[in-house]
């Protein structure tokens, strides 16, 4: 099984860089063989062409806005979208990670089983640095990426795993 972990934000906006901090400390792991795991930062249409390979889980991990307190860390199973309509950019800075979802298949490819690994954050305002609660869910969710690729996890869909509580 071929797993693409992918970390996703801006690091120039707060909290929106947490998926490229997961990533950057999952890189310091020991993860199988069969685990890819890359920062995408903002580049979506970028990870829109790497989706282009037969990836059977895709793990995206990203800043969401869900309504809970900043730092609960989330795990949504993902359903690829319909086909996006023209107004979609193409720019590599304005695809969110439903709109790459969606761009596959119209690139060619097919998009297997998506899971977000998802954190709230505090803000995603211009400035470096991730919050406190956002840093501190860092570890979190770097353990629950490490269960889903390992297979130590199932996925329950839309579920927030928490901070310090890890509900999985």
């Amino acid at each position: 099984m071929t797993i693409l972990v992918a970390g996703l934000g801006n690091m120039f906006c707060g909290d929106d860089a947490f998926g490229v901090a997961v990533v950057e400390e999952l890189a310091t792991r020991s993860l199988p063989d069969h685990v890819e795991v890359r920062d995408f930062g903002i580049r979506g249409i970028h990870l829109a062409y790497q989706l282009l390979e037969p990836y059977e889980l895709v793990v995206l991990v990203d800043a969401v806005q869900r309504g809970g307190p900043p730092g609960t860390v989330y795990v949504i199973e993902a359903e690829p979208g319909a086909e996006p309509g023209p107004e979609v950019s193409m720019d590599a800075h304005d695809l969110a990670p439903d709109a790459v979802l969606s761009l596959v298949p119209r690139l060619g490819g097919t998009v297997g089983r998506v899971v977000v690994v998802g954190c709230e954050p505090a803000g995603i305002d211009a400035g470096i640095g991730l919050s406190p609660a956002v840093q501190d869910a860092v570890a979190t969710a770097v353990q629950v990426v490490t269960e889903l690729v390992t297979g130590q996890s199932a996925v329950p869909a839309d579920r927030p795993v928490g901070v310090t509580e890890r509900k999985l």
